[in-house]
């Protein structure tokens, strides 16, 4: 399919503007989406667009899913995400994306007290070693999480690390992921300014992300690309 001539429609709800789609942003134009942001907490949210778009991607951002009275874009966003994933419709959440779509299907989300920060194998169970995330099995991807959510009701759980033993899950059309396949190695600069604060405030070097981007991105950008493109594969309505 042509990316000049897109048929399909991604929105991506965006929480700070360096967690962007990253290395998806390619993939979803070369399968033929039209691909447009909603910047959160600053757009006017269109209930309807969310409702429609052949795909809504949720990414992260360094906000808690609970806290809508600080937050008040948090409770309509949660809304129309429950009212698209309760007519199955192909729907990607990363990180707090995740952790909001695993709160509008039932489960719970809360502050662990610690954190994962870095490149660090992902392990998938069984049920994800027979799903989209195959190729990611014991692959370094990037963690930068402190929240934490239960696999919602109904849902296979696909993915765990020793800290945080829930890491993915699926339900239908949607893929929760707690860690980052979308983030560009070669932009990760972007990330270690953007979150300098909590870097210092936990003790973690820089410089370390910063090999482990060097020395893994390219790889997992690859494999990234695989799993998502199967998903997609098996979410899509057929054009």
């Amino acid at each position: 399919m042509s990316a000049s001539t897109p048929t399909r429609t991604a929105l991506a709800l965006r929480h700070v503007a360096f967690e962007d789609l990253g290395i998806l942003a390619p993939l979803l134009e070369e399968r033929g989406y039209r691909v447009r942001y909603h910047d959160a907490g600053v757009d006017e949210l269109d209930r309807a667009e969310v409702a429609s778009a052949d795909l809504v991607v949720v990414l992260g951002g360094p906000i808690g899913v609970y806290d809508d009275d600080r937050y008040p874009f948090l409770a309509p966003t949660k809304d129309a995400l429950s009212a698209r994933l309760a007519a199955d419709r192909p729907t990607l959440g990363i990180c707090l994306g995740a952790q909001m779509l695993a709160e509008a299907l039932g489960a719970r989300v809360a502050p662990t007290g610690g954190v994962e920060i870095g490149y660090a194998p992902v392990d998938l169970t069984p049920d994800g070693r027979t799903s989209p995330l195959s190729a990611l099995d014991g692959e370094p991807v990037l963690h930068w999480h402190g929240d934490a959510f239960e696999i919602p009701p109904g849902a296979r759980h696909l993915a765990r690390t020793p800290g945080f033993p829930h890491q993915a899950f699926s339900r239908g059309r949607a893929l929760g992921l707690q860690f980052h396949v979308e983030a560009d190695h070669r932009t990760i600069e972007r990330w270690l300014i953007g979150h300098a604060h909590e870097l210092h405030h936990r003790g973690i070097d820089p410089r370390s992300i910063r090999r482990q981007a060097a020395a893994h991105g390219p790889r997992l950008e690859h494999r990234a690309r695989t799993a998502i493109a199967t998903w997609l594969d098996e979410v899509e309505p057929a054009h």
